[in-house]
């Protein structure tokens, strides 16, 4: 990439000979113009030529300006005087353009020849002393003082020798008689004209000339005007009549008969233009005129008679070539920057151009400049047609990754002509863009139990640069708040997390961590993202049996019952918990195993075993029920209880718990000890928290519901829960997690919920997720009910459609509602 912020100019002047050998050194142009030789190479010095093959180059390592190619002065100049190449080199980084001029030395390297060999003139012996005969010149493709420089005549008394110089390296040999001819005595006269360039040593040029005596027409033509001229404009249309010229002779006859010709001086590119009528006298357009190829011709026409010995007049036709436009002006880029960094200042140089056009006057007159709505503009330099395309906005490539900036050259001319050139201009990225993150923050879920190492979720960021700028790497921030960090694995590149171990939702139900997005630019930009994870529960932990537990632990117990009990006794009440919530934590109760269906009965929402009907003497003494607790995961998962039901008799009952009692009390004393202390302790607790509560209320006003604080979202665990009445209120002391359907009483510290008195006769229904780590009993008439907290519980009536969901609080409107509480 090449930015143009200033511009030299310096130009220098060299000679050299035409014809010199390829390679031959011109000059040393980086010594002339004291330039550092070690740089021309990066700078990419360069001579600035068109299509054709250069006639020079410049060697990048030393400077040394050498012909590339062999030199022709008189192809290069034709007959210039003087030669001189205009060279313009340019460098880079800066911009440097120096302008060097070559004259191109003539060489003597041609010889002067004469069109003809031999020439044969007729002269009338009547013809007088100081008749002019004009002779095809020589003609030497050198200039200047190499050209022909004279010309000599053989000795002869009848003939002299006059040379009539026209300029521009044309002189014209006349022959001119200085001494009456004699026929009878001479018929033809044998001479040599020798052509003489101005060469050391000189080059010579020779052509016989036979004068053949004929006799008597002794006038010559004589044109009407002394001088003829005309203006002509380029690209006349061919056969336009330019002008016409008229000569008379006095003579009669053939002799008086006068024809037009061009002189044979006239050069054979001219006939290529014009034409000549040779009756008439007319002078017309053959070919296409260019100004710019050449604005003026000198036309030498002769008039000739047709005497057998002719006699011819010359004369000259000036024509001036006015010049018309008809060039349209070029553009030509010398050197511009391709890409450009969107931070560039305003004024920064992108390319510069010069522009040129061939014709003249105001036809040459040029106006450049750029009629697009883009960010850069043009600036003339201090050369003549020369611009710089700069900046004048700032540019953003995020916007606009690139510019086809069009440049329109104008000229003055009526009508004006004009081109364009577009170059395209690209917008090199900066890394002025951060990344950016998809979402902010992101919030995903992810079940339990994941398997280590797999990828569970992703986050994605954008950039809006390109390349490395927009080459994003991702991290994880590690400590401070972001506790779980240490467990989980970003992939750097795309920005897959991967966890470490296995998550547990009865352990953590959510977490929070930050990622860092970082691009690869110099210097970096970052931006970070929080991401916030919600465990979601699996079904992987089976129902554990709390009642009945025997002494080494299974889930197995004796239950003594008196024969006499009537139907509907409650044996025993098997009680249970899962630790998982919802539906996979909600258990349901089934007799698996029973010897007699007919006389005992399962409750399977509370696990309570009630006799179906009264006990007989045909009975069996004992019996074996197996229980099982299964939960409503979609893979349920079970566990199963034992209880044996023995028939005793009502004494013996009573003597059976005294003895069972006595034996604990000796066997298990130590055991007894501690049981003692933690039923103590636990009591003491309840009553001290009943009397705080009975406190509290007594310091409220009766309406307090207005006072009471919004429900409070629950997050999935409730360790305790107990129920009670004071006056018309109902209250609920929890543990240290929040319940459902409950309202805290404020200043409690959010550990004693208030429960909304129940006085409507239909059923209320209570929301509920299913979780409860234990559960609230009462008793109201016939009918038992449950409070039930978010671990699933036994013993709760369901209302129908309900989903399983919606528990039924029935109405507490009697005082001697019996509140079972389990702990």
């Amino acid at each position: 990439m090449v930015a143009f912020r200033s511009v030299s100019l310096a130009q220098i002047r060299y000679s050299i000979a035409e014809e010199v050998k390829e390679g031959t050194v011109v000059g040393h142009i980086a010594k002339d113009l004291g330039l550092d030789t070690s740089t021309l190479r990066n700078r990419g010095y360069r001579i600035v030529h068109g299509s054709t093959e250069p006639l020079f180059q410049v060697n990048q390592d030393d400077g040394v300006l050498y012909v590339n190619r062999k030199i022709d002065r008189e192809e290069v100049c034709e007959r210039s005087k003087a030669c001189v190449i205009d060279l313009k080199t340019v460098l880079e980084n800066p911009l440097e353009v120096h302008y060097v001029a070559v004259e191109v030395l003539d060489k003597n390297d041609n010889a002067p020849i004469f069109p003809e060999n031999e020439k044969k003139i007729e002269i009338s012996e009547s013809a007088l002393p100081g008749a002019r005969f004009q002779i095809h010149a020589a003609h030497d493709g050198d200039s200047g003082l190499l050209s022909v420089q004279q010309y000599k005549l053989s000795p002869n008394e009848h003939f002299r020798l006059e040379v009539k110089d026209r300029g521009e390296d044309r002189k014209t040999p006349i022959l001119i008689l200085q001494k009456l001819l004699d026929r009878e005595s001479v018929k033809t006269h044998n001479l040599l004209l020798t052509a003489i360039d101005g060469g050391k040593p000189p080059k010579l040029g020779e052509m016989k000339i036979t004068v053949v005596v004929v006799d008597v027409n002794d006038n010559h033509p004589v044109f009407t005007k002394d001088s003829y001229s005309a203006q002509l404009q380029e690209n006349t249309a061919i056969g336009t009549t330019i002008i016409q010229v008229n000569a008379t002779d006095l003579d009669d006859g053939a002799n008086g008969e006068v024809v037009y010709s061009f002189s044979d001086d006239v050069h054979g590119k001219v006939r290529e233009y014009f034409e000549l009528n040779t009756i008439t006298g007319e002078l017309k357009v053959c070919g296409i005129l260019d100004f710019e190829e050449r604005n003026r011709y000198e036309i030498d026409i002769q008039a000739s008679d047709k005497g057998a010995v002719a006699f011819t007049t010359d004369k000259s036709v000036i024509i001036n070539i006015i010049d018309v436009n008809d060039n349209a002006p070029e553009i030509e880029v010398m050197s511009y920057s391709k890409s450009l960094p969107e931070d560039s200042k305003s004024g920064t140089t992108v390319a510069v151009i010069t522009v040129k056009d061939s014709d003249s006057g105001i036809n040459g007159k040029v106006l450049c400049f750029i009629n697009q709505d883009v960010p850069f503009t043009l600036t003339p330099s201090v050369q003549n047609n020369m611009f710089s395309v700069v900046t004048k906005t700032a540019l953003d490539r995020e916007k606009q990754p690139y510019y086809d900036v069009t440049i329109i050259a104008k000229d003055a001319g009526e009508p004006s002509l004009s081109s364009e050139k577009t170059i395209q201009i690209v917008i090199s990225d900066v890394n002025d863009n951060s990344p950016q993150f998809q979402l902010s923050p992101y919030t995903f879920y992810l079940t339990e139990n994941n398997s280590p190492g797999d990828s569970i979720f992703k986050v994605q960021a954008t950039d809006q640069d390109e390349g490395n700028n927009a080459l994003i790497s991702y991290h994880i921030f590690r400590g401070g708040d972001n506790l779980l960090s240490s467990f989980l694995n970003i992939n750097p590149v795309n920005g897959d997390i991967s966890a470490l171990k296995s998550f547990d939702f009865e352990k953590f139900k959510t977490f929070r961590f930050n990622v860092l997005a970082t691009d690869s630019g110099s210097p970096s930009l970052s931006s970070n993202v929080s991401v916030n994870v919600f465990l979601l529960d699996q079904n992987d932990n089976p129902p554990v049996i709390l009642h009945p537990v025997s002494s080494n632990g299974s889930a197995e117990g004796v239950e003594d019952v008196p024969r006499n009990v009537p139907a509907g006794h409650l044996v025993t009440k098997v009680r249970a918990y899962d630790v998982d919530i919802g539906y996979n934590g909600w258990l349901l109760f089934s007799l698996q195993e029973v010897s007699d269906h007919s006389l005992f009965g399962l409750d399977r929402y509370t696990g309570r075993i009630r006799t179906l009907r009264s006990f007989t003497e045909a009975d069996e003494a004992q019996h074996k029920l197996v229980i099982l607790v299964k939960d409503n995961g979609n893979v349920s998962l079970s566990a199963t209880a034992t209880v044996v039901v023995k028939l005793v008799e009502p004494k013996e009952a009573i003597s059976a718990s005294d003895v069972n009692s006595a034996v604990t009390d000796i066997g298990d004393s130590g055991l007894t000890f501690y049981l003692v202390i933690t039923l103590a302790s636990v009591s003491t607790l309840f009553l001290i928290s009943i009397i705080v509560l009975i406190a509290m209320q007594c310091s409220k006003t009766t309406d307090v519901s207005s006072k009471y604080l919004p429900e409070t979202n629950y997050d999935g665990t409730l360790c305790h829960s107990i129920q009670y009445r004071s006056g018309e209120k109902r209250y609920m002391l929890v543990g240290p997690r929040m319940s459902i359907g409950s309202t805290i009483v404020p200043g409690s510290n959010g550990n004693t919920l208030v429960v909304p008195d129940r006085r409507s006769t239909s059923a209320e229904e209570t929301n509920y997720d299913g979780t409860l780590c234990h559960s609230i009993q009462y008793r109201s008439g016939e009918k038992r009910y449950m409070l039930v907290g978010p671990r699933v519980s036994i013993g709760s009536t369901i209302v129908p459609g309900s989903n399983g969901n919606t528990l039924v609080v029935p109405d507490r409107r009697s005082t001697s509602a019996e509140i079972d509480v389990v702990v």
